[in-house]
């Protein structure tokens, strides 16, 4: 949304349909130029290449009240390289009050969301290190999360404190001190400790692993994921939850279910989280194996719409089918099935498994997990319904900017990386023609990028590579231009005409039609072709992206 998964301007009506992006990153800067702390963010500079991220050991405390929250982070790295300074990442107003690097205090200095510490001794190549960083302060708070991010503090209806987080694209950092870019996942996972008033519950990622009363009137949760995770996936939620679980038999044994709701919400949440095992069947058998058996699946609701939180996946549909009630695709198909419950789930394969290095790809978590509600679609009302469903959110498209962003600066490109990459997608298994062909394409993507962080570029090769044809142009017109293909056509003397216009220079994506009745594949290019045929009347098939237009 991960859906996550998964910041724009939304007016009237547009603001119910676009909020399905439930996901949309949330860049630093709004401004179209790029500041120095967009690059410093996004950018793997000098003081961030000589070290790799291996884990996160995090506690934090926050203060209800005071809207305040304090902790410490234990991040184990890896040295890479040679370097006498370290980039932390720890957005303003928060706070950096310390840090150690085994044991010893190291000097830092502030320069806006980011602080360059001070490495003042020699640290042998390849060895495991270890920093502490304590922090504490009043972080941003999110105002409509999850479209834009920061900490989160509600109640519930009963009054009780409910807290969560929703940072994707603004950054984990906007609440602890960390290495905030995508492509530095901590590879031996991380634990997440929440200290919480003791009539309260804090939730994190991945499983329960520790509870213990403190002496002060709290209660200290500890959470673990042992698989790599991405920075704005580790999440607290706190607050007055009930809980229950189940088993899922899945493609690799056992998977533990739980879920965590506010008790006020456990019958309602017991019949619509129902459609978890369907869910969970269906994208095993498209998608391949759950990623992360070993860290076990879970819902959770949270104060805000929803978010793909690996092993955590935020919830908060107010347990209905669609989009809050609504169908995004206006078919009747999409209130068949929860929304955010399927696109934030289908995350945990695109999004939290295959991750981009840089928000400027997330067409590639967002893409193929919109194309998922298709795909959920499909398994439950058969393919016709589907294509419905992917034809029917296409009204939704904007064409505003490209699809991929700007790289190196932390900025996404358009709110088009949903409906139209997902779009891209469906032509491109219209193109390979196989279904069970195309199955595997994405079974192949999951296993071969199995938890790693990949490029936009490295995707569309493997793409292009399995499928066995040169799929760039078609990667380059829908992800890098705002054109949508035309197809220009006559009848004349017996032939037809046809030809490519509105594209990107040498777009020669084949496409279905029909000439009269009959299914005929075309091969346009940019340059008149002709086909000699008796048929006076030509329909673009519905499943590909296209306008046409009829000459004289």
């Amino acid at each position: 949304m991960q859906l996550t998964s998964i910041g724009r301007v939304i007016i009237g009506l547009l603001s119910i349909i676009s909020s399905a992006c439930v996901s949309q990153a949330q860049p630093l800067s709004k401004s179209g130029s790029a500041t120095r702390q967009d690059s410093l963010r996004g950018t793997l500079n000098a003081e961030r290449t000589w070290w790799d991220v291996t884990r996160y050991d995090i506690s934090v405390q926050p203060d209800y009240s005071a809207k305040t929250i304090k902790g410490s982070v234990v991040m184990g790295f890896r040295v890479t390289g040679t370097g006498s300074k370290m980039q932390i990442d720890l957005q303003e107003p928060m706070q950096l009050d310390k840090a150690l690097l085994n044991g010893q205090s190291l000097n830092f200095t502030r320069e806006g969301n980011h602080f360059h510490l001070s490495i003042d001794v020699s640290l042998p190549q390849n060895s495991q290190q270890s920093i502490t960083l304590e922090f504490s302060g009043k972080p941003v708070e999110a105002v409509r999360p999850p479209w834009d991010g920061g900490w989160i503090w509600r109640k519930d209806k009963q009054g009780n404190p409910w807290m969560s987080v929703a940072c994707q694209g603004l950054g984990a950092s906007v609440w602890y001190p960390c290495k905030d870019h995508q492509s530095d996942e901590p590879d031996n996972g991380a634990s997440l400790a929440i200290i919480v008033p003791q009539d309260l519950v804090g939730v994190g990622n991945g499983r329960l692993i520790k509870t213990e009363p403190n002496d002060n009137g709290t209660t200290t949760y500890v959470w673990e994921v042992k698989n790599p995770i991405n920075n704005y996936n580790i999440i607290p939620y706190i607050g007055k939850y009930a809980h229950w679980s189940e088993v899922f038999n899945g493609e690799k044994g056992p998977l533990n279910c739980e879920y965590w709701v506010l008790e006020e919400n456990l019958e309602a949440a017991k019949k619509q989280f129902q459609q978890t095992k369907p869910m969970l069947q269906c994208f095993e058998h498209w998608f391949g194996p759950y990623p992360f058996y070993e860290d076990g699946f879970k819902l959770v609701e949270s104060p805000h719409l929803g978010m793909e939180h690996q092993s955590a996946v935020a919830y908060g549909n107010k347990f209905q089918n669609g989009y809050l009630g609504r169908d995004l695709s206006g078919t009747g198909w999409g209130l068949k099935w929860d929304f955010i419950l399927v696109h934030e789930s289908g995350h945990e394969w695109f999004g939290n498994n295959i991750t981009t290095k840089d928000i400027a790809d997330m067409w590639v978590h967002e893409g193929f997990t919109n194309y998922s509600e298709t795909i959920f679609t499909q398994c439950q009302s058969g393919l016709d319904a589907a294509n419905d469903y992917l034809v029917g959110i296409r009204k939704n498209i904007a064409n505003d900017i490209p699809v991929i962003g700007q790289y190196g600066v932390n900025k996404e490109g358009s709110g088009d990386m949903y409906y139209k990459a997902s779009n891209m997608i469906h032509i491109i298994r219209q193109i390979i023609g196989d279904d069970e062909k195309f199955r595997l394409l994405l079974r192949g993507l999951n296993k071969d990028f199995y938890h790693s962080t990949t490029s936009s570029a490295e995707v569309e090769k493997y793409i292009s590579n399995y499928a066995g044809k040169d799929l760039s142009k078609i990667f380059d017109q829908y992800l890098r231009t705002t054109q949508v293909p035309r197809l220009e056509y006559r009848f004349k003397k017996g032939k037809l005409f046809y030809r490519w216009q509105n594209v990107a220079d040498g777009f020669n994506m084949p496409v279905k039609v029909k000439l009269d009745k009959n299914d005929t594949w075309l091969e346009p290019a940019t340059q008149w072709k002709t086909l000699r045929t008796k048929a006076t009347a030509l329909t673009a098939d519905r499943n590909f992206y296209i306008t046409t237009q009829a000459g004289n």
